[in-house]
Parts: C-alpha cells; sequence; structure tokens
C-alpha cells in the first residue's frame, strides 16, 4: 500500500472535496479519485461517499482514519532517521563477564552522553557462546576473548585491551618468585573450558609446572574473592574490574615473554548496523582509566 493515496484519503476528508484536495496536493482531481479507488480495491470497502461536489468518509473510512495518521507519521519518522546525521537504533551486544563489570561501564556513561538516541542490549555469556551468538546472528556484536583461531573473513575483530597473566596471591604472601608461588601454594585454576583459562593452562605446561589444584572455575570476580580468603593462588589475566573495598591482595608478575589475554569487539563487516557499531567504536578508541587494585 502507497502512503500517499493514504495521506490523499485524509485531505479528501479534511477538505471535504476531491477538488480541494487536489489543489492542495498540486494533482488533478482525477489522480485523486484514482487514489481513493486504489484504497477501496485493496481494503476491501468503500471508504468514501459522494454528494455532488461534497465527499465525506463511510464508517468504514471513518474506522480507518486515525491509523492512517499514525501510519502516515511513522513513515515521515522514518525518513527522518534514514536521512539524519544523529544516529538512532538499537544494537543487540554480547559481552564476558569481566567486560560488563569492569572495563565497559566507564565507556557506556561516555557512550550515552555522545549518543542517547542508540538503546543497547546487553547479553552476558562466555566468549565461545557469544561468538557463535554473532555468527549465528541472533547478536551485532560482542565483547569476547580473542578466539585461539582465525575468524572468518566477513568478521572483524578490533583489539580493545592486552591483559599480562598475573599471579594472584593473598596479601600476606612474603614469596616473590612467580613459579615458586604456582607450585607451592594451592592453586585455584581458571577454567580450561575459557579462552582465557586455555591461555594459563598452556603457560603452566610450557614451563613445566604442576600446581597442587584445589579448585577450577570460570568466574574471575569468584576466583579474586576465593583467594583474598586465602583458599589459594590463581594464575590470570590482569582484568579491569571495580574491587570490593578491604580487599588485601597482592599481583606478582611473570617473567618475560608474557602471555596475554586479548579482549576484543567482534562484528560482521557488512552488518546492516555497521553505521551503530562504528560509534560505539568511535567510543572505545579513547583510553578510560578503569578500576584498578
Amino acid at each position: 500500500m502507497d502512503t500517499r493515496f493514504l495521506e490523499s484519503l485524509l485531505i479528501v476528508v479534511e477538505q471535504g472535496s476531491i477538488a480541494a484536495a487536489a489543489r492542495q496536493q498540486h494533482l488533478t482531481p482525477a489522480t485523486v479519485a484514482q487514489r481513493l479507488r486504489t484504497l477501496e480495491e485493496e481494503i476491501g470497502c468503500s471508504l468514501v461517499q459522494r454528494n455532488g461536489r461534497h465527499v465525506r468518509p463511510t464508517e468504514h473510512g471513518l474506522a480507518i482514519l486515525e491509523q492512517s495518521r499514525q501510519i502516515i507519521t511513522s513513515v515521515r519518522e522514518l525518513c527522518v532517521i534514514a536521512t539524519s546525521d544523529t544516529p538512532v537504533g538499537k544494537l543487540r551486544l554480547g559481552a564476558i563477564s569481566s567486560v560488563a563489570n569492569g572495563l565497559l561501564p566507564p565507556y557506556l556513561k561516555r557512550f550515552f552522553e555522545c549518543f542517547p538516541e542508540i538503546e543497547l542490549h546487553i547479553m552476558p555469556g562466555s566468549s565461545s557462546a557469544l561468538y557463535n551468538a554473532v555468527l549465528d546472528g541472533a547478536l551485532d556484536a560482542a565483547f569476547i576473548v580473542e578466539p585461539p583461531f582465525d575468524i572468518p573473513e566477513t568478521y572483524v575483530r578490533e583489539t580493545l585491551r592486552s591483559e599480562p597473566l598475573i599471579v594472584l596471591v593473598p596479601g600476606d604472601v612474603t614469596e616473590a618468585d612467580p613459579h615458586e608461588i604456582l607450585r607451592n601454594y594451592p592453586f585455584i585454576r581458571y577454567d580450561r573450558n575459557q579462552w582465557g583459562g586455555r591461555l594459563a593452562d598452556d603457560y603452566l605446561k610450557r614451563t613445566g609446572i604442576w600446581p597442587h589444584e584445589r579448585l577450577e572455575l570460570d568466574a574471575l570476580d569468584a576466583i579474586t574473592i576465593i583467594v583474598n580468603q586465602g583458599t589459594g593462588v590463581s594464575l590470570i589475566p590482569d582484568w579491569a574490574l571495580p574491587w570490593p573495598e578491604g580487599f588485601y591482595l597482592k599481583k606478582v608478575l611473570l617473567p618475560d615473554p608474557v602471555p596475554c589475554r586479548k579482549l576484543g569487539f567482534l562484528f560482521e563487516k557488512e552488518t546492516l548496523k555497521r553505521r551503530l557499531i562504528n560509534r560505539l567504536l568511535d567510543t572505545l578508541k579513547y583510553p578510560i582509566k578503569a578500576f584498578e587494585i
């Protein structure tokens, strides 16, 4: 259905005359009359009745007037949005927990200050699950750890942050050698099913360290809490997060070369949401001091 025909119907009803409506729209009366006939054929009922030169809506015509106005208004708004320089729309994003809890909040504050008309829906999940969601089209983009494999050429991954592995220990540990700590203290393992956890596991294997494993889990914030309680030590990325008050922890650095967990932003090259994604990338370009110990 051509919305211009609905507009002609509204003007005819408003003017009470096909000739007057034609003058207002800079059309011939025959063109306006043809538009009305086409509408009536499409809808399947008579919309106006003529009494000489005067035209008034039928009961069916009256029934669709308000919704017709809403449709025309919505179409005009769409045209404004499509041609405006102000980005408007919704992005479906995924974010691993360490990004959602630590890295992202300061950027979101800046983003909404700059682009208040863009709506974000953020879904939590593991890097592997979010990666698949982007490739399946369930998400427009995702904040994930660098995959341990090459991504398809039709996708882009922008690196946002590089996080070196560290040995996280309770604050009362005096040992300074990271390898000795990993060998001699109870070990809280970062889940090997996570891409970041595989990085830590590869490091332990490469250095020939077989720690006294006490627990394995996939949440970096939970690992941090458990280490703070003195339950053990851990080998994790030096991630950005809001550290709770009262924590007493130490970060022991590894010798070079240090493996790094790379956090990035994954999206499809030719996505229809590229304009909105570019605005988000513009925000992410400029460093913001994240939460630190």
